[in-house]
């Protein structure tokens, strides 16, 4: 007896080791989600109209895990894994991936800033580029995405193989940049991205300034950007700029883009880009001017509203196109506690035809619609209801 109590005393201090252990890590892992769920009517796809329920509009349904260990001396160990998934069917996965939302691990220094390597947001959309003020992927979701979501504001696509740093920030300024791989032996620049943005803020002024980089986007497997998430062209640029204004109950934003896309194969969101008599893109170039406000009549009942005007370049073997695209969102939400809203959304987009006889003549409210209308105008409306846990 003596000597099994001689053998429990000889351990006894493992608990205590492992509690100082665990409390001198201050490691922490937060379980979270969001809900998003509604029922949508589109005007016009293709002659008809359509009821849908539709899951993740305003904002995508996920749920992920994050956290971080505590290192000392203001440094942490980070990591985020986050999957999307659909409501209405239960199906996990975006595009096709467990955790295709995000996954990245890094460090984080209060001194130094912060790198994370994996799968993550480009720079020029994420929560300092111009996409943190425009109202499509931010506070409206895909009710105001812009024509073809040609900018990415609404996270059509995400970085593979991407480093990402983040720099502290300084006097209001705070600069971030990123380079994806392409991770192909001997195709160092083929289907890879870099990008950088500045971004301000003092007092009820925040500003954004972004550019993003793309070779090869979606034409080479493996790399930094997957087949078919947006563009699949030789080569493409976004530039963006963006402020925004805090009122006492109105925040007014405003912002700009440009995108270039070279020797363009395919859009996502475009079934039909071939030109009749054989002709053959060159480039298309789009340029996004958005205004959008919300108005709060009480910190938990709200107003927002976003105008964009879009006007492509259209460049052709035989000739060149200018189609143009007016696009008017509203959205009017009410929180019934932290966690849950109700909301309802309308948007209608009319389009100027160039007449190329592709998908650029007609209308379509992408990421929301049921599909392309048969003709220049279209208008989507949701009622919905988004729950975070």
């Amino acid at each position: 007896m003596k000597r099994q109590q001689m053998k429990l005393s000889r351990f006894a201090w493992l608990p205590a080791l492992l509690l100082t252990s665990a409390a001198h890590a201050q490691q922490t892992v937060t379980l979270y989600g969001l809900i998003d769920e509604g029922l949508n009517f589109t005007s016009n796809t293709g002659g008809h109209s359509a009821w849908q329920m539709s899951s993740g509009d305003t904002f995508g349904s996920r749920w992920g895990l994050k956290g971080s260990e505590d290192l000392g001396g203001g440094d942490k160990a980070i990591f985020q894994l986050e999957n999307g998934f659909n409501v209405n069917t239960g199906k996990l996965g975006q595009d096709s991936s467990m955790f295709g939302r995000q996954a990245f691990v890094g460090l984080s220094s209060s001194q130094y800033g912060t790198i994370t390597l994996g799968r993550q947001y480009d720079t020029s959309v994420d929560a300092l580029g111009f996409g943190s003020i425009t109202s499509a992927g931010n506070w409206a979701g895909d009710i105001t995405t812009h024509p073809f979501d040609n900018d990415n504001v609404d996270w059509d696509f995400r970085v593979n193989n991407a480093v990402k740093y983040v720099s502290p920030t300084y006097r209001g300024l705070t600069a971030e940049a990123m380079y994806g791989f392409s991770n192909q032996p001997g195709g160092f620049s083929n289907n890879r991205v870099w990008g950088a943005t500045l971004n301000y803020q003092n007092g009820n002024l925040t500003a954004a300034a972004s550019y993003l980089k793309l070779n090869n986007p979606g034409l080479a497997s493996g790399g930094a950007i997957n087949s078919g998430d947006l563009f699949n062209a030789s080569s493409q640029q976004d530039i963006g700029v963006a402020a925004s204004y805090q009122f006492t109950h109105v925040l007014v934003g405003a912002a700009w883009s440009h995108v270039d896309v070279y020797n363009p194969v395919s859009n996502a969101w475009m079934d039909n880009t071939s030109l009749p008599n054989g002709a053959t893109w060159n480039s298309w170039k789009f340029d996004n001017f958005e205004l959008n406000a919300q108005y709060y009549f009480t910190h938990a009942f709200w107003l927002g509203a976003a105008y964009t005007f879009t006007m492509a370049h259209l460049d052709a073997s035989d000739t060149k196109y200018v189609p143009k695209w007016h696009q008017l969102g509203l959205m009017l939400d009410y929180d019934l506690s932290k966690r849950t809203s109700l909301y309802l959304q309308g948007a209608w987009q009319h389009v100027v035809s160039a007449h190329t006889g592709t998908s650029f003549d007609e209308a379509q409210i992408v990421d929301a619609s049921a599909g392309a209308s048969s003709g220049v105008n279209q208008m989507v409306y949701r009622l919905g209801m988004i729950h975070r846990f």
